[in-house]
């Protein structure tokens, strides 16, 4: 339960409470928001999400890949892939190929997928701000 200041409480118990007094009078907009607006934010939301998990997976997965090998199969990193090159060096090399992979479909679903909604949001919102402006 909270406080509610409008609604005052009785000081002693046995006071009757107050009668309810009557909604006051809703606001109206002068103008309806657009059909489907929140609908496209959570559609360039849900976007924006997918886009970040699947970049974030990409490099933090091949991450944990790697510490784990490290930690349970000591013998696959130690063991020699060319002369003077273990397989954990090597593994821990391709580290950064891997991170510029997620950078590079982090930037390739941007551009095909959440910028595309981004631009539409913005420009349906530069609509609406200049249709209201003239009302």
């Amino acid at each position: 339960m909270s406080y509610d200041p409008s609604r005052p409480r009785p000081t002693y118990p046995w006071q009757p409470p107050p009668p309810p007094s009557a909604a006051p009078p809703r606001h109206r907009p002068d103008h309806p928001t657009p059909l489907g607006h929140h609908s496209d934010l959570r559609t360039l939301r849900g976007a924006y999400r997918r886009q970040r998990r699947v970049a974030t997976l990409t490099a933090l997965g091949y991450f944990v890949v790697f510490l784990v090998l490290s930690g349970f199969a000591p013998s696959l990193m130690t063991a020699t892939v060319t002369t003077g090159l273990p397989a954990g060096l090597l593994l821990g090399l391709i580290q950064l190929p891997v991170t510029w992979l997620a950078i590079g479909v982090y930037e390739r679903t941007a551009r095909r997928r959440v910028d595309p909604l981004a631009d539409r949001i913005r420009k349906q919102y530069e609509i609406d701000a200049r249709r209201g402006a003239t009302r």
